[in-house]
């Protein structure tokens, strides 16, 4: 009784100990719409949120090209172990 109690306290401070040790929220003066930054500051994403999808894209259909070789070879070899093993019935 007493080792659980004891486990239950030790559970509840190394579940309050990082809760009480986080800062509070920071007060948002450093926060600038970016409507009021000037254009050279401002970052557009369109044109890297296309890239990564393009960079992705094109990643992904390198790995089934991969796999699709990968399959042919299988296949190939499984024709040919056929093969040997219906020639090495036939004897």
């Amino acid at each position: 009784m007493l080792r659980r109690l004891l486990t239950a306290v030790l559970s509840l401070l190394l579940i309050a100990v990082p809760v009480l040790a986080q800062q509070p929220p920071t007060s948002p003066d450093g926060f600038v719409p970016v409507d009021t930054l000037p254009p050279s500051e401002q970052l557009a994403a369109g044109p890297f949120l296309v890239g990564a999808y393009v960079f992705f894209l094109l990643l992904m259909m390198f790995y089934l090209w991969t796999i699709w070789q990968r399959l042919g070879k299988v296949e190939s070899e499984m024709r040919e172990l056929e093969r040997r093993a219906l020639k090495g019935q036939g004897r």
